[in-house]
């Protein structure tokens, strides 16, 4: 499933066609709006391994919640 699928108007003069995005993944925005409110807790020391662990809590929060939608 995708989130924000678009289609809007190419113009020059006039509409000479539309151009289409079809998004991006659903799991992919989820897990991007569970990494905002990871990392809105502060709290990385400057270790890069940390981002690595919020970023696979993130994927894992964004599953569970493709999960939930199922029901």
């Amino acid at each position: 499933m995708k989130a924000f699928p678009s289609t809007e108007p190419i113009y020059r003069d006039n509409v000479i066609g539309m151009k289409q995005s079809n998004g991006m993944d659903l799991r992919d925005y989820f897990a991007g709006q569970a990494i905002d409110g990871l990392l809105a807790e502060g709290g990385w020391g400057g270790d890069l391994s940390y981002f690595e662990d919020v970023a696979v809590g993130a994927y894992r929060m964004a599953d569970a919640m493709m999960k939930a939608r199922e029901k």
